[in-house]
């Protein structure tokens, strides 16, 4: 995965181009994903909600790049759903747990998947999300 958000392309030229500027990092960021994109640099869409749905803390689970891109060191899985989540499509990293602003763009999963009440937690295996500054 590749492209920040508007919100995070501004932090990062604030932070490279007008020394002035107060930047603050996120102290954790979080996958988020969603059913539906409005606008994907902006970082809205429709998340998933309800069924015991979570963002997930994903702070301690980026290795450390290679030639600029970093991917998941441990597996990343969501709660189990207790209800129907819809047909997910896209995901985002974001700066908090719930609210908060989009890091990435909102982009799209390789394939769509359906999240019913009951099936198994939804899961990136270790080294499937990779994240890029690109």
């Amino acid at each position: 995965m590749s492209d920040l958000s508007n919100t995070f392309e501004q932090r990062v030229f604030d932070w490279l181009f007008r020394p002035g500027e107060s930047v603050t990092r996120p102290t954790a960021i979080y996958l988020a994903l969603f059913t539906a994109v409005s606008n994907a640099e902006a970082g809205t869409g429709t998340e998933v909600s309800g069924g015991s749905y979570a963002r997930v803390n994903i702070t301690s689970l980026i290795g450390a790049p290679t030639d600029g891109v970093g991917s998941n060191s441990g597996a990343i899985t969501f709660p189990s759903p207790t209800a129907n989540w819809g047909t997910v499509t896209h995901f985002a990293v974001m700066d908090a747990s719930t609210g908060g602003n989009a890091v990435s763009a909102i982009k799209a999963l390789a394939a769509s998947r359906v999240i019913n009440n009951g099936d198994a937690a939804p899961s990136f295996p270790i080294g499937d999300l990779d994240l890029s500054v690109a």
